[in-house]
């Protein structure tokens, strides 16, 4: 059990349906790590942005991409999580991966998929939230419009730290930094949130505000909000056990059934 979860978020730009490019590009800040990290978060879709033409640009849990994440989880002995287009069994799905260090993956399909942009009609809908089991942290993977419907979010599983990847465009940041801050605090859990910068090539602008809030509220980052950044956050078991203790609102949450 680690008592400190030391967590990179990786904000970036992102070339336009191009996998190879990507990781290219995410190794050299990855590899630019001088501290030791337990976790690397990189954005939502981070091998293509948030494109509605998935034929371009899928691979399946045996690609290219999957081979990177193990490879780069080998070699820093970190966790690395972020989604990525994955067809299976005919489907597309937008499916974050967490990845751990000797290869194990865990893996959540983006259950609120974007209408407004058309995500709903190219991609499949998850079915699962989960938690995972790392360093003895409990993590809950989502993404991005998972980040409006806070039932979903709810902290029934006892998790220690939400962790939502996005492309969350520039004109509804008021949205992305307030909510945020909100699901930190009404479940009493750390909240990171990764997001990408630049323009995309449907010319939506990114202006990143990836954060850490602590389970009170507070943001405990110094990542600059436009520019592409790489920091390491400390998060401590310590803090979320005291003020549970202290303020037990989570043993008095309304009961409630996802259908």
């Amino acid at each position: 059990m680690s008592e400190n979860l030391n967590i990179a978020l990786i904000q970036t730009e992102l070339v336009w349906e191009q996998p190879e490019q990507n990781r290219t590009d995410l190794s050299k800040k990855i590899d630019a790590l001088k501290s030791p990290v337990d976790i690397i978060v990189l954005p939502e879709m981070f091998t293509s942005g948030f494109t509605m033409n998935p034929s371009h640009v899928f691979e399946t849990m045996q690609g290219e991409t999957v081979d990177w994440l193990k490879s780069v989880a080998a070699k820093k002995q970190a966790a690395i999580t972020g989604s990525m287009v994955i067809k299976e069994d005919g489907h597309y799905y937008n499916r974050m991966l967490f990845v751990h260090p000797d290869g194990a993956i865990d893996q959540y399909d983006k259950r609120h998929t974007f209408t407004f942009a058309g995500e709903d009609k190219v991609y499949s809908s998850g079915t699962k939230k989960i938690t995972v089991d790392y360093k003895g942290w409990t993590i809950c993977p989502l993404i991005c419009y998972d980040l409006r419907f806070p039932v979903w979010a709810r902290n029934v599983e006892n998790y220690d730290v939400l962790i939502y990847v996005a492309n969350w465009p520039a004109s509804r940041m008021v949205a992305w930094d307030t909510l945020l801050k909100a699901r930190a605090i009404e479940n009493m859990s750390y909240c990171v949130g990764v997001n990408r910068v630049g323009k995309d090539d449907n010319n939506h602008d990114y202006s990143g505000h990836s954060a850490v809030y602590d389970v009170l509220g507070n943001r405990i980052d110094t990542i600059p909000l436009e520019k592409e950044a790489v920091e390491i956050v400390s998060l401590k078991k310590e803090h979320i056990q005291q003020n549970r203790s202290k303020f037990n609102f989570l043993a008095d949450q309304d009961q409630f059934s996802i259908r």
